[in-house]
């Protein structure tokens, strides 16, 4: 006889993690039935169309390293769901989890939730369950009627916008601002990074209108003496102390040099983000406990470096055009040895053309694959893709296991870059733990 599944399993099988549906009525429906739970802490919210992940794990490190009991939610995962929600620093034990998920499952199926609402409400039941005293938590999708945005939150930071999921968010920069902006709250202190003019002038409109006020990358605060290589980064954190936003800032990290071990300087940027949302929520920050967290930051997947043989292994979820732009912008600081082979893997919805053109012209070789853990409704076609390819040295390999294992040859003593994808990253770690 099979047993039955678990209540968290069940959570997640609710609907298949590709189905969208916006809206908050139904995650405001499941949180009232458990005794609103995200209510229970304080909050910090992030959105913003790339870097919100690793800023939301940098700010809730920080947190941690000053005593204060958090909560980490960010979306998706690379291996498993667990890697999703954590209680200072660590997952979450199964038990406690399976408990918590008894007590959502009922709710999540009389609302017909999604598999993010379903987790969402279970990740801010877990928080309080916790007794979580401040919880970072990852916007999923845009933002007005992301799931997350049931939180009141005590600041918002917006990373950047750039053109992704343009059929959800729209066609413009405008438009997808605008669904950025929804994650703005009334006099709630709004942390902004580098902005194009259009969403600038969105973003913007919408905190005046909200009395939100805005600390602002480039004008507020900012980086200095940015030094990037294999090894991570080092900056100078910066404040404007004549600014209009300066009381909010924290005074005592001004003119300090931080490191972290993640290596491209849009970490540092990220870093200068994550350290201005939690001074914008209210926590006073040292010098001592910020550089200590920031120098033992762990985020997978981010140009992380492995060997793997006489290999050297560089994962990277850069999953559209402005991630890709990062990317191959961050290669040289890394000094990889050559050949340099891509492992590229792409959902099908995404813009691939213009992810491939730049990232292939700067590898010596490219194996495009499928990642296997994608949803098949949005599995590319990379033979489609070599055809379009104008020049470079492109092979397609679309067995997962079979690909790696050419890119690995193919690099021999130099270097396979993995990316494309969470998905492609995800299966890459997969397979490189089962060979070690």
């Amino acid at each position: 006889m099979r047993d039955e599944p678990s209540a968290f399993d069940s959570l997640l099988h609710r609907s298949p993690s590709t189905r969208i549906v916006w809206g908050l009525d139904r995650i405001a429906l499941i949180l009232d039935a458990v005794g609103s739970p995200q209510n229970a802490f304080r909050s910090i919210l992030i959105g913003g169309t790339n870097g919100k992940g690793s800023v939301a794990a940098i700010c809730e490190a920080v947190l941690r390293a000053h005593g204060t009991c958090t909560g980490l939610y960010t979306s998706p995962h690379l291996i498993d769901t667990s890697e999703r929600m954590k209680v200072d620093g660590d997952s979450l034990d199964e038990e406690f989890i399976e408990r918590c998920a008894r007590e959502v499952l009922p709710a999540a199926e009389s609302a017909d939730a999604t598999f993010f609402e379903s987790l969402t409400a279970l990740a801010f039941l877990a928080f309080a369950r916790a007794g979580v005293e401040t919880a970072v938590v990852e916007v999923g999708l845009g933002g007005r009627f992301d799931a997350t945005n049931v939180l009141r939150a005590d600041a918002c930071v917006i990373t950047g916008v750039a053109m992704d999921h343009s059929d959800w968010l729209g066609e413009t920069l405008a438009a997808i601002a605008a669904e950025k902006a929804g994650i703005i709250k009334p006099a709630t202190p709004l942390v902004t990074g580098e902005l194009v003019p259009e969403a600038e002038a969105e973003i913007a409109s919408r905190a005046i209108e909200l009395d939100a006020p805005r600390i602002l990358y480039g004008r507020d605060f900012d980086i200095a003496d940015v030094r990037t290589g294999r090894a991570g980064t080092r900056f100078v954190y910066r404040i404007d102390r004549s600014g209009p936003q300066s009381d909010r800032c924290p005074v005592e990290l001004d003119g300090e040099a931080f490191a972290l071990p993640l290596p491209g300087e849009h970490q540092a940027r990220n870093a200068s983000l994550a350290i201005s949302a939690a001074s914008a929520a209210g926590h006073a920050l040292r010098v001592g406990p910020t550089r200590s967290a920031l120098r033992a930051m762990h985020w997978p997947g981010r140009l992380q470096v492995l060997g793997a043989g006489p290999a050297t292994v560089v994962l990277d979820v850069a999953h559209n055009p402005a991630g890709i732009e990062s990317l191959v912008r961050a290669l040289d600081p890394l000094a990889l040895p050559a050949p340099i082979v891509g492992l590229i893997g792409i959902l099908g919805d995404k813009p691939w053309r213009e992810m491939l053109e730049p990232l292939v012209r700067r590898l010596d070789t490219s194996v495009l694959t499928v990642p296997p853990s994608a949803p098949p409704s949005r599995a590319w076609d990379p033979e489609q893709a070599r055809k379009v390819l104008a020049g470079g040295a492109v092979e397609v390999v679309a067995g997962f296991t079979e690909a790696l294992d050419r890119a690995l040859e193919l690099a021999g003593s130099g270097t396979v870059l993995v990316t494309g994808s969470n998905h492609t990253v995800g299966d890459a770690l997969r397979g490189l733990q089962t060979r070690t």
